[in-house]
Order: structure tokens, then C-alpha cells, then sequence
């Protein structure tokens, strides 16, 4: 079978030249074959069936069927199907979408992390996201006739857009994508208005983004390092001398002697970290960050997820950096 993450990318590129998806869908037509109507039909009839073949067909069979049993295996993917107004054909949702709150009652024990396939196909769904890293679930969908969408990590913002404007086009809310990439767009632009009023810096802000409390990190070549270097701050990380796949494990030691700007704490909820707790670290009081309160909580899955809540996430990290440049004015 033809998977839809192929066939939505044709979609789009109509999209992305003005065409609605509407227009984008190809007319049915009538076909009837002669032989048979010569045979079956009285001339009459044979003129009329004649003009009908040559109209385009308008019943609800030529209209693209959209899905109204999905089963979302990506929380990033769940909350991007919700901004786009697709969350009524949501069947079911795994264990790791949390967002939005309604989410909760549509969790009925499916795995993300190593789905049951006879589970997920006895709720009878007719199309399943993920985020295709697990191609024994794809083959296995595949077997069983049941269309799928693949959205893989994000590696840049534009990627964000592009998925979200995919599953619009995927489950009929073509319109609403575009209209919520349009807003995110006007929002991201907003924010890099800011970033560029701020006065120039000989050297950039340096940043640590701490995913937990045993000091893993991220580089500038993940997406949520990308969203750092899209508002000018340099990461520690990427001094690293083993990036181990852009998440290395960092040491308290090479933190102190890097000594950021800014922390930024990505392990709030689920390891209970806050700014009092990074200060009572030993040495950790004596960091640049610790001393002037340019620690910054943050919502662990908001600042993990490429979704449309990634601007949420940019826009806590312009409001720590005009933070530090509020404070060296009053120094």
C-alpha cells in the first residue's frame, strides 16, 4: 500500500502554491463502457448516460474520505492533530501524550514506546501517527491494510511547520494548518524582532540546557538547540569534546568552568529541579547564572517537543535573555 507520509508531501506542494486541498484532489469521472451500454440501454438512455460521462462526478464517493479513528503514537504529533482541530477523530492516544488535558481520556493503555500492534488494530482505527522510528510497527500496519503518518524529529523550526501542515492536509483541516502556521510564523517573527532591537554583544550569551539532573545536555545540532541558535545564544554543549549524538553527558566541572549565561532547566516536572535546588549544588553558587537569577524553569515537555508550542518555548527564551541585558543596565 501507498503510505500516507508520501502521498500528503504531493498535497502540499499544491497548497504551498495557493490551491486548497479541494482543488488539489483530482475529479472523478464517469466512465462507461460502450459495449455494454449499446447493449442495456435504449438509445435514449445511451444519450443521457453519454452527457453524465462527461460531467464530473459529485457524489460524496468522489470527496477524499478523511479519518475519524486515529490513534496518535506521538505526543508531538497529538498535540499538533488538537491545534488543528482534528481532536474529535481522535480514537486513542498513547502514554506519553499528556497535552492537552483532554488527552487523559483517550489513553487506553497503548504503549508509545513498544506498542502492542494487536491492541492498537482491535480499536479499529483508520489511520495511525507516529513518529516512524519503528518499522516493525509500520510493516505490521502495512500487513494489515491500515493507512499511517510518519512524522520524524523535528531538525528545524520549518519542520514544525511542514508536519503540521501535513496532518492538516491528512485528516481535512488543511485550512486550519495554514491558518496556525500563519499565526506561529507571525509569532516567531515577533520574537526575533525582539532578540534584534537588544544591543549588540561582543560575544554572544552562552547557554546550558540541562534535559535532568545528572547533567545531560543538548548541542546546536538537535531541534531544541536550533531553537537556541535561531535567537543568537551559543551552547556550552557544542565545546563538548564527545557530543554523543548531540545529547551528551556533561560534568559539573566542565559546567563551572564554561560558566553560561544562562541555565535553562528542562527537568522541572519530572525531576523536581528548580533554581533553589541548581544553587545548592555544590560550587554551582558561584556560576554567573546562580549569582545574578538567570536560572530558568522550564516546562519539561513544551521545551522537549518540536510542536506547536515550540514558539511557547522560544518565548520564555527571549524573556531570560532580556532578563541578563535588563540587569547589566542597572549594574
Amino acid at each position: 500500500m501507498i503510505r500516507l507520509a508520501v502521498l500528503v508531501p504531493l498535497m502540499l506542494a499544491v497548497s504551498a502554491c495557493g490551491s486548497t486541498t479541494k482543488e488539489a484532489a483530482e475529479t472523478t469521472i464517469a466512465v462507461v463502457d460502450s459495449e455494454e451500454t449499446s447493449e442495456s440501454l435504449a438509445p435514449a438512455e445511451e444519450a443521457e448516460v453519454s452527457e453524465q460521462a462527461d460531467e464530473p462526478a459529485t457524489s460524496e464517493e468522489s470527496t477524499p474520505s478523511v479519518p475519524t479513528a486515529i490513534i496518535s503514537l506521538s505526543p508531538t504529533a497529538t498535540e499538533m492533530l488538537y491545534a488543528v482541530g482534528a481532536g474529535d477523530q481522535v480514537l486513542a492516544v498513547d502514554d506519553f501524550s499528556n497535552f492537552p488535558a483532554e488527552t487523559a481520556d483517550k489513553m487506553p493503555g497503548v504503549s508509545g514506546y513498544d506498542p502492542n500492534v494487536e491492541a492498537i488494530i482491535g480499536l479499529g482505527p483508520d489511520l495511525i501517527v507516529t513518529d516512524g522510528t519503528n518499522p516493525d510497527l509500520l510493516d505490521a500496519l502495512d500487513r494489515a491494510g491500515i493507512p499511517h503518518w510518519e512524522g520524524p524529529a523535528a531538525v528545524g523550526i520549518e519542520d514544525t511547520f511542514a508536519q503540521i501542515l501535513e496532518l492538516g492536509a491528512a485528516t481535512g483541516h488543511s485550512d486550519e494548518a495554514e491558518a496556525l502556521v500563519a499565526e506561529l510564523t507571525a509569532d516567531l517573527d515577533a520574537l526575533l524582532e525582539r532578540i534584534e532591537s537588544l544591543p549588540a554583544l561582543d560575544t554572544p550569551l552562552t547557554y546550558y540546557h540541562e534535559l535532568d539532573n545528572t547533567y545531560y545536555s543538548v548541542t546546536s545540532e538537535t531541534f531544541i538547540g536550533s531553537t537556541y541558535s535561531l535567537l543568537g545564544l551559543r551552547n556550552i554543549a557544542d565545546l563538548a569534546e564527545d557530543q554523543s549524538y548531540g545529547y551528551p553527558q556533561l560534568s559539573a566541572e566542565f559546567i563551572l568552568d564554561k560558566d553560561p549565561d544562562i541555565i535553562f532547566l528542562a527537568c522541572t516536572l519530572y525531576c523536581g529541579e528548580t533554581p533553589e535546588s541548581v544553587a545548592a549544588r555544590p560550587g554551582w553558587d558561584v556560576l554567573s547564572a546562580v549569582a545574578a537569577g538567570h536560572v530558568v524553569p522550564l516546562n519539561d515537555d513544551i521545551a522537549s517537543r518540536w510542536g506547536p508550542r515550540t514558539v511557547e518555548h522560544m518565548a520564555a527564551v527571549v524573556d531570560a535573555v532580556e532578563a541578563v541585558f535588563a540587569a547589566n543596565e542597572t549594574e
